[in-house]
């Protein structure tokens, strides 16, 4: 029986999608389960080892409405390229797996990637660090540049609505450059992980469904689940969290949808909602990033065998080991 805060869920739909969920997960996947610790968090006192950068500093064009620029200031400035460089030498001798490059977007939702990839390239030759990039929105000729680069994957949001990508990411297009940046990843042969960020407008959903099936039709290696956390800067009044019962039928959605594919809940959720990750393994994920223990506790009761890695959860690089 699945609960959600100690009692049964009464949703008899939701209870199937769940179960389905579930055993399509165990019948592709096995019993496996593997937990995640970013470089930008700590765990019982433990560090991961796969930090993030940014390329732009705290500058972002877009100043969306649920970051505002604000999770730029928690990362090194590496605007300039010899800097970055110097950063991934300095991360490699401290025996970091890899290094998560993001940045802030201009105004059409692009990062500065031509001046970066020749440090990109000689970052992947001297250090041999796993690259991972938040790519923001690329045409094929930026695609193309990032894979030649050595870059190994590139992560980015998929919103499913034109009205919320234009009100929170603050665009005056619509969801069409995203599936464009796929069809440009996909051509390009560069590893692409999306990310669903459950609740992005404004804490409601409306649109991940379709998120999923825009994804879907790319057939990604990965697939990673975020919920939005309402910002800590002003007029946060305007957000709220979704609910973990809401962000666990999404997960079971993108099982579903597409069974052969692993599927991650990610690091940007609310702190402390146990019941979200609880639900989020019953709804069939291989992947969670800074578990709780309960979380912990209820996958070893559930029979799954738990690895950990001290990277980001869309690393598809397996350094897991039995312990942190």
């Amino acid at each position: 029986m699945i609960r959600y805060k100690d009692k049964p869920i009464s949703d008899p739909a939701l209870i199937e999608k769940m179960d389905t969920a579930w055993a399509l997960s165990r019948d592709t996947f096995g019993n496996g389960i593997t937990f995640y610790l970013p470089g930008m968090f700590r765990y019982n006192g433990i560090s991961g080892k796969y930090p993030a950068v940014s390329i732009t500093g705290d500058r972002c064009s877009l100043r969306c409405e649920h970051c505002g620029g604000s999770l730029l200031k928690t990362m090194p400035d590496v605007s300039d390229s010899g800097e970055f460089l110097s950063r991934c030498r300095e991360l490699k001798a401290s025996g970091c797996h890899g290094v998560l490059v993001s940045g802030g977007c201009d105004g059409m939702g692009h990062l500065p990637w031509r001046d970066f990839a020749p440090a990109i390239a000689r970052v992947k030759e001297e250090t041999g660090l796993y690259v991972t990039v938040h790519s923001g929105l690329v045409n094929h000729e930026e695609a193309r540049l990032l894979k030649d680069s050595g870059v190994d994957q590139a992560l980015f949001d998929v919103i499913g609505d034109d009205e919320t990508y234009r009100a929170i990411y603050h665009v005056d297009f619509g969801v069409l450059e995203i599936e464009r940046s796929m069809e440009a990843l996909k051509e390009a042969g560069l590893d692409m992980v999306p990310h669903v960020v459950c609740g992005i407008y404004y804490g409601r959903i409306k649109g991940e469904k379709r998120a999923l099936d825009m994804i879907s039709r790319f057939r990604p290696v990965q697939v990673v689940i975020v919920a939005l956390m309402p910002p800590s800067f002003s007029e946060q009044e305007k957000f709220i969290s979704p609910s973990p019962l809401e962000v666990a039928d999404v997960i079971a959605d993108a099982r579903i949808m597409m069974p052969d594919v692993r599927i991650a809940l990610g690091c940007a959720r609310k702190r402390g909602e146990t019941a979200m990750e609880l639900l989020a393994l019953r709804a069939g994920i291989n992947r969670m990033a800074i578990p709780s223990d309960e979380a912990i506790e209820l996958a070893e009761r559930l029979g799954l065998k738990a690895g950990y890695q001290r990277t980001c959860c869309s690393v598809s690089m397996d350094v897991a080991s039995d312990n942190w």
